[in-house]
Order: structure tokens, then C-alpha cells, then sequence
């Protein structure tokens, strides 16, 4: 598998193919960008610039975000539903990148498959950004980082562990986390761990990096628990044959006390509460998911600042 865009630096498609000074340029900016809103004093840098944003899933934090964050910023987006363009059906995937790019600054993407993100980054003149596909995550994941550094204070020597699926999300965990020094333990079922080439991808960075089938033992000592839902969209047909197989790794109240007294506990949303995680323990003192909703907001204001300023 191929884990690096050509013309990486123009998009974000993936993590890896961002080093650790990139990954915290996106997070120092989101930081300030975030202050800059906060206090009124938000740069209109996106004036006259628009953003098309292609969905061929549905979304709440993805859409709205993207859209604000244009908004604040001076700029526009236009949103391109499932049924408004029919990618890959009605048109060609390179077809649709190389129209768009006439009209657009940026192109921002959720789709199913990850092949859909890399022909769109390879044929578009504009930066494509990944709001998500079936392999990864990439925006999700700074929003993550940039909530677990707010309130750690810290990246470096910290132990993540994200209990459940080797999915999308863990996988984009896995491209950024060991790059900033941080530990990161999966734990999940057997046959459900990450794609191969990405976990030995994480393993090059020198920090502790592993896949666990035990729970308890993998949270032990964890200053951070994340946790997704067991089946993502577009996996409806598995969901009931993995509850029973998961059920043992939900993030309740035994799980949670089996780390540290102060560990942080995050999901990406939606939730599906009483399944991957309880509800007591979502809405308890040490969990950050509002916060790290939010923050999609400003990390991607950091990512179009970034890729779109001199497009």
C-alpha cells in the first residue's frame, strides 16, 4: 500500500506525509487561530476564496466545521451532496477534480474508499483535503492532538490508547502519534487489528507503538483513552456480529479505572452510547469529547490556512 500523496505537501490526504514539525506548525496555528476567534480577532484571509466540499456520506461535525471555519475566515463553501455530482458515476473522479479545480481554492472530500481521495489529490490543481475516507482520518486526529495537548500540556512521553476497531481513526492516530514522542497501544479483537503497513509505518518513530487483545492490561498507566464506534458507516451489516465480539473492550467504568487517575477520555462522535463506551463515562469529569468536536473547527482553519493562503 502506497502511504504517501505525490505533491504531498500540497494536500492532506494523509499524516504520513507530514513529519513532526509539520504536524505541530498545523497545531501551534489551530492554537492561535482558536485564541484569534475566541477574542474577536478572527483574520478575514479567506476573502473571495471559496471551498467545495464533496460528501458522499453524511456528517455533522465534518460539514459544519468546514463551513464555519470558511465562513470566519472570510471565504465560502459550497456543498456537494451524494446525489449533486454522483462521483465516479455520472463523471470520472479525474474529471470532476480537474472541473472543480477552475472553480475552487480547495476541495475538501468524505467519501468511502481511500482510492477516491488519491485520484482526487492527484488530478486537482487545488489542495485536497481528506474529511474523511474508509482508511483514514487525518483531520480528526489534529483536532485530537490539539485537545490532548490543551489539557496535557504535553505530547511527548504520553500513552494513548484507543480501544476498539483498528479503523479509520486508529490508523490516522498511528500515521501522527509516534511522531510527536507519544505511546500508542490498540486493543482490540483478534482479526481487527490496523492495516499492516501503517502499524510498521508507526513502529519507525522510536516510541513504544503496539496492538493488544487484552483491555484492562492495555490501559493500564494510559493518560489517554480513545474509543470510535465498532462498526462505521457504511459497515451497518457487521454491527450486530461485532457487538457481542467487542463487548468486552467497551470503555466503562471498570476499563477507565484501570488507567490513571486523570486520564483523558475522548470520542470522535457520534457515539453509540452503552456500546463502545458508556454513557456515565462520556459525560464524566475526564472526558474531553465536546471539546475535541470543537476543535475539529479550528484544526481545519489551520489545515485550509496552510494549504489554501497562496492558491
Amino acid at each position: 500500500m502506497t502511504l504517501l500523496t505525490e505533491n504531498k505537501m500540497k494536500h492532506l490526504v494523509s499524516l504520513a506525509d507530514y513529519d513532526a514539525e509539520a504536524l505541530w506548525h498545523f497545531l501551534e496555528l489551530a492554537k492561535q487561530m482558536k485564541h484569534d476567534q475566541k477574542s474577536g480577532n478572527t483574520k478575514k484571509i479567506f476573502e473571495g476564496k471559496t471551498l467545495g466540499m464533496i460528501f458522499l456520506k453524511p456528517s455533522l461535525r465534518t460539514r459544519v466545521s468546514f463551513e464555519v471555519g470558511m465562513t470566519q475566515l472570510g471565504g465560502h463553501a459550497i456543498y456537494l451532496g451524494p446525489d449533486d455530482i454522483k462521483l465516479g458515476q455520472r463523471e470520472t473522479t479525474e474529471d470532476i477534480a480537474k472541473v472543480m479545480s477552475g472553480y475552487v481554492d480547495g476541495i475538501m472530500a468524505r467519501v468511502f474508499g481511500h482510492d477516491i481521495m488519491i485520484d482526487l489529490a492527484k488530478h486537482a490543481t487545488v489542495p485536497v483535503i481528506n474529511g474523511l475516507s474508509d482508511l483514514l482520518h487525518p483531520c480528526q486526529i489534529l483536532a485530537d492532538l490539539l485537545t490532548v495537548w490543551e489539557h496535557k500540556n504535553q505530547l511527548d512521553g504520553l500513552k494513548a490508547v484507543f480501544v476498539g476497531d483498528g479503523n479509520n481513526v486508529a490508523h490516522s492516530w498511528l500515521n501522527a502519534a509516534p511522531k510527536l514522542g507519544m505511546h500508542f497501544t490498540l486493543a482490540c479483537p483478534e482479526g481487527h487489528g490496523p492495516d499492516p503497513d501503517i502499524l510498521n509505518y508507526a513502529k519507525q518513530f522510536g516510541t513504544n507503538v503496539e496492538v493488544s487483545h487484552d483491555p484492562h492490561a492495555a490501559v493500564e498507566g494510559a493518560d489517554v483513552i480513545y474509543t470510535d464506534v465498532w462498526a462505521s458507516m457504511g459497515q451497518e451489516a457487521e454491527a450486530e456480529a461485532k457487538k457481542k465480539l467487542f463487548q468486552p473492550f467497551q470503555v466503562n467504568a471498570e476499563l477507565v479505572s484501570k488507567a490513571k487517575s486523570d486520564c483523558t477520555i475522548m470520542h470522535c462522535l457520534p457515539a453509540h452510547y452503552d456500546e463502545e463506551i458508556t454513557y456515565d463515562v462520556a459525560q464524566s469529569a475526564n472526558s474531553v469529547i465536546y471539546d475535541e468536536a470543537e476543535n475539529r473547527l479550528h484544526a481545519q482553519k489551520a489545515v485550509m490556512a496552510t494549504l489554501m493562503k497562496n492558491n
